[in-house]
């Protein structure tokens, strides 16, 4: 009988311990409550019902949940001296800078943006604590053509929110992928104006997602980041955070959609 009890217990403790997901509203389309700001992070611990975003380099950030998954996006198997090995790596193929053909194989869950040419690949990675979807779009293939669902936006749903990233998009999405991706609280977006999207059309897409955060990602310039801002800045405000990474949860979206501008910054010790 004491046996019995002692592996009862011993159940609820492991049950209670166990890291749920918050659920979000990326398909309801809800607009998400919340103060307005947004806290700047280091690469401590990470609150409960936080977000951890760390911009490492070009299209590669870092998102870390309060319970220690570590996912990494556009990943090219450098992220810094910072010793790490992430959960979750997500590429997309348009260049090298977004993929690697040799992933470390101790990364538990690798991720491709792509299938077989022109037929896309579809991921549903439920990990818990997080899901990890996909949506594909077209991509410029290398001769200037294009490839069917070559590209994928991933979708990072943890703490009750909705965190996507474009990837290397090249087209407005369709009707039917606005869809799918559904509501998204956080973007991160590529706004150098030319080898993705052109930034009238970039632009265009993120007012139509009207998301409470966009971190503009795969800029060369500053001049062309200073661009994108100005085309942003009639509808969005526009926050410099002053670093590479910010914490943010659901309560802490800001009152009206913002641009928030991270420096990129190596992992480090």
């Amino acid at each position: 009988m004491l046996v019995r009890i002692f592996a009862a217990l011993v159940l609820l403790a492991q049950a209670a311990g166990a890291q749920e997901r918050t659920p979000s509203h990326c398909i309801a389309l809800a607009e998400a409550p919340g103060l307005e700001y947004v806290v700047p992070a280091s690469l401590g611990p990470v609150a409960e019902e936080t977000v951890r975003i760390h911009y490492i380099t070009h299209a590669s950030f870092l998102i870390r949940s309060h319970g220690g998954l570590n996912m990494v996006t556009d990943y090219t198997g450098f992220t810094g001296s910072a010793p790490m090995i992430p959960d979750v790596v997500t590429m997309n193929h348009a260049h090298d800078t977004h993929w690697t053909a040799n992933p470390d194989p101790a990364i538990p869950h690798v991720l491709p943006g792509w299938g077989p040419f022109g037929q896309g690949i579809t991921h549903h990675l439920d990990l818990g604590e997080v899901l990890v979807r996909n949506v594909s779009t077209d991509i410029r293939s290398q001769f200037s053509g294009v490839e069917e669902k070559g590209n994928s936006i991933f979708v990072f749903e943890l703490a009750g929110l909705c965190v996507g990233h474009l990837g290397h998009l090249h087209h407005e999405p369709d009707a039917e992928q606005y869809a799918a991706l559904g509501r998204l609280d956080v973007v991160m977006a590529p706004v150098d104006g030319g080898y993705t999207l052109d930034l009238p059309t970039m632009i265009r897409v993120l007012k139509r997602l009207r998301s409470s955060v966009v971190i503009p990602m795969h800029w060369f310039s500053l001049y062309g980041l200073d661009q994108f801002l100005v085309g942003m800045a009639d509808e969005f405000a526009v926050v410099e955070v002053g670093g590479p990474a910010l914490d943010i949860s659901l309560d802490r979206l800001p009152g009206r959609p913002t641009v928030m501008v991270l420096r990129p910054q190596l992992l480090s010790e």
